[in-house]
């Protein structure tokens, strides 16, 4: 038997994704706080006033022609990596950083990453004025040592500890026991 190359695997499972989405009515934040249920255009005021847009910026869809053609069919792709730190994670990052009590923020945070969220909590920081340290491997790239310091300046301490992730992950941990 001849096994399928990836993009005839793709074109199969076509089908499956032309099914729209359905809006569904879910409680969702400050909303769910006040016990209101939130539909499709509140959900969509919510997106849009949120307060990771205060650091993120609204990023384009852009059509991928050659993928498009390919699968015959329009797809788009996000481009989060106009974003300020190249990726949607800052969205995470600020959105919860953002969300901590006031004595939470004063005693800072903790991360562990060996890129693209070190950046996010990095700027998050900054933005919010609040303490973190950011774990990451020995082995992460000058270049993105270098971006989490330009991104999070005084508000941030870079630790360089272990050999891998998993090293700098517990790293993390301990520091967090520790204070």
């Amino acid at each position: 038997m001849l096994s399928r190359s990836p993009l005839q695997r793709l074109r199969a499972a076509r089908r499956s994704w032309a099914a729209p989405l359905q809006p569904r009515r879910r409680p969702l934040s400050t909303a769910a706080a006040a016990g209101e249920a939130v539909d499709e255009p509140n959900y969509r005021r919510m997106i849009l006033e949120s307060r990771v847009y205060d650091v993120a910026l609204q990023t384009p869809l852009q059509e991928a022609p050659a993928l498009s053609h390919a699968l015959q069919n329009r797809v788009f792709f996000k481009r989060e990596d106009l974003q300020p730190v190249f990726s949607f994670k800052i969205r995470g990052a600020y959105n919860k950083m953002a969300s901590l009590s006031a004595e939470e923020k004063a005693a800072g945070c903790v991360c562990c990453s060996a890129g693209n969220h070190a950046q996010g909590v990095a700027l998050s920081a900054r933005k919010l004025g609040v303490r973190a340290k950011i774990v990451m491997p020995l082995a992460t790239p000058d270049i993105k040592v270098n971006s989490v310091r330009h991104h999070g300046g005084d508000f941030v301490d870079i630790v360089l500890h272990g050999k891998g992730f998993d090293d700098a992950a517990a790293e993390a941990r301990r520091l967090v026991e520790q204070e």
